[in-house]
C-alpha cells in the first residue's frame, strides 16, 4: 500500500470515528487532503462551518486566506498537505476540547508518519503546542525548531492562524511576513541542514562533560 492509499484509508477511517461525541452533530468528517509527497504539512485547529459542508480543510475566508499567502509565495494548494487537529466540527466553532483532542491524536499521528514532511507549519495554537507544548504563539511565530516526536525529529514551523489574521491587521501582516520565511526556508534545504548541525552542536558539551563526569 503506498503512501496515497494509506492517507485515503485514514479518511475512511475517520468518516466512521465515533470516539468523540462530535460525529453526532457533525455533517462531514474533514480528514484533510495535499499531496501524499508534501514537503509542507499545514496543521489547523479544527474545521468550520464550510468545511464541515464540503468535507474539506480551510475553504472558508481562512482558507482564501491560505490560499492566497500560498500564492503569493508561489506555492500551489495542492502540492502541500492541509489537515486539521480534529477532524470533526465542533459546535458553534468553540475551541477543541483536551478529550477530542486526545480522541482524533492517532489519526493526526498516522498523517505525519506517512507524509513525513520537511516542515510542520503549525496554524495556531493548538497545533503548534502538539510539538512545542509551553510556548507561546506570539513568541514563536515565525521561528523554525526541531521538535522529538514519535521518536523522530520534525522540523516545526508556527504561524499564526488565518482566521486570527483576518480579525487583527497587525497579526495579517506578521502572517505574510512568516510566509515569506517559510518559503526561505523550504527552497533553501541547507538552512535546514544547518539548523539540525546547530542542534548537535548545542549537545555536544553535555557530552564531553558526562566523558569527564566518568574520569572522575
Amino acid at each position: 500500500m503506498d503512501s496515497k492509499e494509506k492517507l485515503h484509508k485514514i479518511a475512511q477511517e475517520i468518516k466512521d470515528c465515533q470516539k468523540c461525541p462530535l460525529f453526532q452533530t457533525a455533517n462531514n468528517s474533514v480528514p484533510g487532503e495535499g499531496d501524499e509527497k508534501a514537503k509542507i504539512l499545514f496543521i489547523g485547529e479544527a474545521p468550520g462551518y464550510y468545511e464541515d459542508q464540503q468535507g474539506q480543510p480551510f475553504v472558508g475566508r481562512a482558507g482564501k486566506l491560505l490560499d492566497s499567502c500560498l500564492e503569493e509565495i508561489g506555492l500551489a494548494r495542492n502540492k502541500v498537505f492541509i489537515t486539521n487537529i480534529l477532524k470533526h466540527r465542533p459546535p458553534n466553532n468553540r475551541d477543541p476540547l483536551p478529550d477530542e483532542i486526545t480522541a482524533c491524536r492517532k489519526w493526526l499521528d498516522k498523517q505525519v508518519e506517512i507524509i513525513n514532511p520537511e516542515v510542520i507549519a503549525t496554524l495556531g495554537r493548538f497545533s503548534m503546542n502538539k510539538f512545542l507544548p509551553g510556548v507561546f504563539i506570539s513568541q514563536t511565530h515565525g521561528q523554525a525548531r526541531w521538535a522529538n516526536f514519535n521518536n523522530k525529529k520534525y522540523l516545526i514551523f508556527p504561524l499564526y492562524h488565518p482566521a486570527a489574521a483576518l480579525r487583527n491587521g497587525n497579526i495579517m501582516q506578521e502572517l505574510k511576513k512568516d510566509f515569506a520565511k517559510l518559503k526561505e526556508l523550504v527552497d533553501n534545504k541547507e538552512k535546514v541542514d544547518i539548523l539540525q548541525q546547530f542542534e548537535k552542536e548545542k549537545e555536544k558539551p553535555k557530552k564531553k562533560e558526562k566523558e569527564q563526569l566518568t574520569l572522575l
